[in-house]
């Protein structure tokens, strides 16, 4: 399994996003995502948020949480565990991004952008201060076919 970090940055009401528009043969192509990436070698999930924060934002976290393990399972990518962090405060000034183009949108909007089906699960249990939790997500292709959070199946939205 491919473990990965993801965090969503949190201020005045906005998340900050990235649309993944800049890498060629990328599995998020189109899509709004939080910030994160792939593990090196030696790394915690927490050490693996920060830099990757870092490279990918210039800012850096100074207060976050680390909310959740999702399990990512497909029929077309390799499997993956993503650790999930939450940032309310970080320093610095946002810089450029070479995956793809960052943006501060309102909580609200989040739901009409274009994202995973499994990630509005999980920006909803950000939103509702979920304690520490596990989601397994199931997709086949780029359909959202189970989600089991907590060893409990979750309806899924038609």
């Amino acid at each position: 399994m491919i473990q990965t970090t993801l965090c969503y940055l949190e201020r005045d009401g906005q998340y900050l996003m990235l649309h993944r528009v800049k890498k060629e043969g990328d599995l998020n192509r189109d899509k709004w995502i939080g910030v994160g990436g792939k593990f090196e070698e030696g790394e915690s999930p927490e050490d693996c948020a920060l830099r990757e924060v870092r490279e990918e934002t210039g800012l850096r976290m100074v207060d976050y949480a680390y909310r959740g393990i999702v399990t990512f399972v497909s029929d077309r990518w390799p499997g993956e565990h993503m650790h999930l962090f939450h940032c309310r405060s970080f320093e610095g000034t946002l810089a450029a991004c070479d995956e793809g183009e960052l943006a501060w949108i309102d909580k609200s909007a989040l739901l009409a952008l274009p994202l995973w089906e499994g990630d509005k699960i999980f920006l909803r249990l950000l939103e509702t201060e979920t304690p520490f939790f596990s989601l397994k997500l199931r997709y086949q292709g780029d359909r959202l076919a189970k989600a089991v959070l907590n060893g409990r199946a979750l309806p899924l939205q038609p």
